[in-house]
């Protein structure tokens, strides 16, 4: 139902372009042999976005005869909207099942996936890079609900490679890891996350390291105040300001660490508690039901803290 939705969009409303261009010409210029990160551009800006969005990018190109198919892109990124539902409805199944009788996701609420006409446009009208980021998101999500903790891992590594947001599920994975895995391979994890993003970067690594690192992992870019739509109450020399970014880096790292401490760790009494409690190995989380609930809160929760405390929100990231 949602991918004939999908394509029923496709070709009734008018498609338009926004960044689709200006990634296929990012993506050029390492066809053409350049891997420096500097030197990576298109019409909107600089390459700013992890080496895995280059490799994405590049089969995207191929698979619309050089970018210059867009029907047959938005038929694909129709398809990746309705397996994003799929990858969701997956982890609202394991939930269900898990908590039985006890109060669970309605039904209803699966609708509201379906019918959404700005994640629609999002994904099938507009191409942005987030949507393909965000179905691994989804696919790893799926696997922790499983336990499937390597697995899950390396897809989740992999969306981070496509657009550094999804690092803000980072703090609820790591407890949730903790706790399952224990502390030491947990660590591990970490090391098969970060391996994963240096091989590969490793061609623009050996390039340009800092021009790579500078351009794919910028933290405090900011962008352009007249696309935001949150923060608008305030003048745009405010939104830009230095003082705003330390504020909102500092509120955000307060959030998640109460969280962490008070919500996600509270039955062991806290972070401290969670690490030193587990650290050699974890519990046996196949025995606790409740578990891909908590999972799932630990991972959107996170997510949810980091874009409330985000500078500058476009609408594209509505697919977070």
């Amino acid at each position: 139902g949602d991918l004939v939705l999908g394509l029923l969009i496709v070709n009734v409303i008018p498609y338009t372009e926004i960044d689709w261009i200006a990634y296929m010409q990012e993506v050029e210029g390492v066809l053409g042999g350049e891997y420096d990160y500097t030197k990576l551009r298109g019409d909107t800006g600089p390459l700013v976005y992890p080496a895995g969005f280059v490799y994405v990018f590049i089969l995207l190109r191929w698979l619309t005869d050089s970018g210059k198919n867009i029907l047959r892109a938005q038929y694909i990124f129709a398809v990746l909207h309705s397996v994003t539902v799929a990858l969701i409805l997956g982890c609202f199944s394991v939930v269900r099942k898990e908590k039985r009788n006890k109060h669970s996701i309605p039904f209803w609420v699966c609708i509201l996936l379906v019918i959404s006409r700005r994640v629609h446009s999002i994904f099938a009208l507009r191409l942005f890079n987030d949507c393909v980021a965000m179905v691994l998101v989804y696919a790893a999500a799926l696997l922790f609900v499983k336990r499937k903790w390597f697995s899950g891992v390396i897809i989740y590594s992999f969306a981070a490679s496509i657009k550094m947001n999804v690092i803000l599920f980072a703090p609820g994975l790591a407890v949730f890891l903790i706790q399952a895995n224990g502390f030491l391979l947990s660590a591990a994890y970490g090391c098969v996350f970060g391996a994963i993003q240096i091989l590969l970067a490793l061609p623009f690594l050996l390039e340009n390291p800092s021009g790579y690192v500078g351009r794919a992992v910028d933290v405090g870019r900011v962008f352009m105040y007249k696309w935001t739509v949150n923060y608008k109450f305030l003048s745009e020399e405010a939104f830009q300001s230095k003082e705003l970014a330390l504020i909102l880096a500092i509120s955000v790292l307060l959030a998640w660490l109460f969280f962490g401490q008070y919500k996600w760790s509270k039955s062991e009494g806290g972070l401290l508690h969670l690490v030193l409690g587990n650290f050699w190995k974890g519990r046996n989380m196949s025995t606790v039901g409740d578990f891909a609930d908590h999972i799932l809160q630990c991972f959107f929760a996170s997510n949810f803290i980091g874009v409330v405390f985000f500078r500058s929100l476009h609408y594209q990231f509505y697919s977070w």
